[in-house]
């Protein structure tokens, strides 16, 4: 089974890059996107319903913001839009669909880098995030958690570390939150699994040449509980086009 995450920085844009040709190559199971900057009105055909795929979304309130989504050719039991947090919620972070043997979430935090008042949303998410991870983990289900989760972890997830220990997207309490995570939630940084190299990364900024010198981050995860994160296989980070600022992470997992 392939599931593949993506921040699309605009769905429209996107696909006059080709996201949607490299999508019907890719043998995809499972598509979650992030950052559609798009509202129902907007949604094509081809947007809604890419192939075989299927879409589930959750738009923003705000025109031109944020936005997730989900597209699948598996039969879906359910599917969820939002978390339950009135603040969040309108911002459109969360789609949840459920399948047989296992649920996806595609979901998209909030950056903090443009504002202290940004910030501070992004910590209020944080708070708002980590009991309802705790809530899915009781639920006994299997969880693969997609998405832009706006945090470097380690030093090895963004070539920079040392000049943006005091920066959005990898400030101290960011990283100890994604920590929790993982050591308290119980949860599994799925690429970490399969792949312990240095200089892998899903997003680059605009600014200077961070694309051509390869000066990263990796902020793009797939967060698993833990039995179908053993399952994982096969993981990549794909750059040989470019359809956004970040870059498709696939991850293939044997169930």
């Amino acid at each position: 089974m392939r599931i593949i995450s993506l921040n699309l920085n605009g769905i429209r844009s996107a696909a006059k890059k080709g996201v949607f040709t490299w999508l019907a190559k890719q043998d995809a199971d499972v598509l979650c996107v992030q950052e559609l900057k798009a509202q129902a009105a907007d949604m094509t055909e081809e947007f809604m319903k890419p192939g075989p795929h299927t879409g589930y979304f959750h738009y923003a309130e705000k025109k031109g913001y944020s936005g997730a989504g989900i597209y699948s050719h598996l039969r879906a039991k359910k599917s969820h839009i939002g978390f339950g947090s009135k603040e969040f919620d309108a911002e459109g972070r969360y789609v949840r669909v459920d399948f047989a043997k296992f649920s996806a979430i595609s979901i998209y935090l909030p950056s903090g880098s443009s504002s202290p008042e940004r910030q501070a949303a992004k910590f209020r998410f944080l708070a708002d995030f980590l009991p309802h991870l705790q809530k899915l983990k009781k639920e006994g289900r299997e969880f693969v958690i997609c998405g832009d989760w706006n945090i470097a972890h380690n030093e090895i997830d963004l070539k920079n570390w040392r000049g943006n220990k005091k920066n959005s997207g990898f400030l101290p309490e960011e990283r100890a939150w994604l920590t929790q995570v993982f050591e308290e939630a119980g949860f599994v940084d799925v690429f970490r699994l399969v792949d312990q190299r240095p200089d892998q990364y899903t997003w680059w900024s605009n600014r200077g040449q961070a694309w051509a010198k390869n000066v990263g981050w990796r902020i793009d995860y797939q967060i698993a509980t833990p039995g179908i994160a053993k399952r994982a296989r096969a993981a990549s980070i794909y750059i040989d086009e470019r359809f956004s600022d970040h870059a498709p992470l696939t991850i293939d997992y044997d169930l």
